[in-house]
């Protein structure tokens, strides 16, 4: 079981990186007063593996209880249980800016009567946890993407990075609008429209006719060199950004055709990859 105690000064990033954390598998509880700690720890051990991978934040919001964090730690200790501490620092500029930016109030504010203050009162209470830490990061000048990849580093070393991002690839009419939740936005109303021919307009372009009528001409065929490039591109930058999801939208006239055919030939190029995508398309059955 992996037990992780996160905890650090107050804007320097702590929610950020639980978000990382409950994103790559972690059971995720937030400013547990640390005299349940111990009991917390055992109601995990009694989840019978339901509970493999746990973090928790605790930190001065729990106000004169967070002294009792030492003495939670050296229960935990004393009842063999294996835990880990996560320390979350910044320098206190960077810290005063973002509290300026959020306009959220220091938990410490009130007792201090200035922002500086509060957070060096924080610095110095938190200083004999930090010295505790069995990891340290300092996010002053890291960006959320090199947070992310951090974070993940350490707990979560083995992952696929490829895995991480879901996939998906959706037809749609441009008659009945753009999809809302649309990333990317492509519009083949260009290509040969299938619609015109007889034998062709009551199909889709899930059906292989269709399909090779839509792929026959050399503009259809340099579109999906173009496709196929621009996510070899764009999608291992999506990655590293760290996107969780993306939504490629495929349009045509009236979503029957053209663009199911693309949006099939395209999401399986994408799975050919590695990625996790699946498409679907909306108004392919449409009137």
């Amino acid at each position: 079981m992996e037990f992780l105690i996160v905890s650090g000064l107050s804007g320097a990033g702590k929610s950020t990186v639980m978000s990382i954390l409950e994103d790559s598998g972690f059971f995720c509880v937030d400013n547990l007063p640390p005299v349940l700690i111990p009991k917390f720890a055992e109601v995990c051990l009694a989840g019978m593996g339901s509970y493999e991978r746990v973090a928790m934040v605790c930190d001065i919001r729990a106000g004169e209880q967070f002294d009792g964090l030492f003495q939670a730690m050296d229960t935990l200790k004393a009842m063999e249980f294996h835990y880990k501490v996560l320390f979350v620092d910044a320098d206190t500029a960077a810290i005063i800016q973002r509290y300026k930016e959020t306009r959220r109030s220091h938990p410490l504010l009130a007792e201090t009567g200035s922002l500086s203050k509060a957070v060096e009162r924080e610095r110095a209470a938190m200083e004999p946890l930090r010295a505790r830490a069995d990891y340290i990061i300092t996010t002053t000048t890291l960006p959320v993407r090199k947070l992310r990849g951090q974070v993940l580093d350490m707990f979560a070393p083995h992952r696929n990075t490829v895995s991480e991002m879901s996939i998906s690839v959706t037809s749609f009419g441009f008659k009945y609008g753009i999809p809302l939740e649309a990333d990317l936005v492509f519009d083949v109303r260009f290509l040969p429209n299938p619609f015109y021919v007889a034998e062709l307009r009551p199909l889709t372009g899930l059906d292989k006719g269709v399909a090779d009528y839509v792929f026959a001409t050399p503009s259809a065929q340099e579109l999906m060199e173009h496709l196929r490039g621009l996510m070899d591109f764009l999608l291992p930058h999506f990655v590293e950004e760290g996107k969780s999801a993306l939504v490629i939208a495929v349009g045509c006239t009236g979503g029957r055709h053209r663009s199911v055919a693309v949006t099939h030939a395209l999401c399986e190029y994408i799975q050919g990859l590695g990625y996790g995508a699946g498409e679907t398309h909306r108004d392919m059955t449409r009137a």
